[in-house]
């Protein structure tokens, strides 16, 4: 999957959010650390949002 992602350099590097899932940021020295953080970051949030989601009745649809 691919997810947008913003980043914003700052004194201490640089800052990356992903707009589309509220709440997803990370950050890193460099602007290629910051980008590979934020992958770990998307995967943190994606899991938790699958565990927290896992016992309620849910349905999937395919988009684009």
């Amino acid at each position: 999957m691919r997810y947008q992602v913003r980043l914003k350099q700052s004194e201490e590097g640089y800052a990356v959010w992903c707009p589309g899932l509220p709440g997803c940021w990370s950050q890193g020295e460099t602007e290629a650390e910051a980008l590979e953080n934020i992958k770990d970051a998307i995967s943190a949030y994606l899991a938790t949002v699958e565990e927290l989601n896992k016992d309620t009745d849910a349905r999937y649809v395919e988009v684009g």
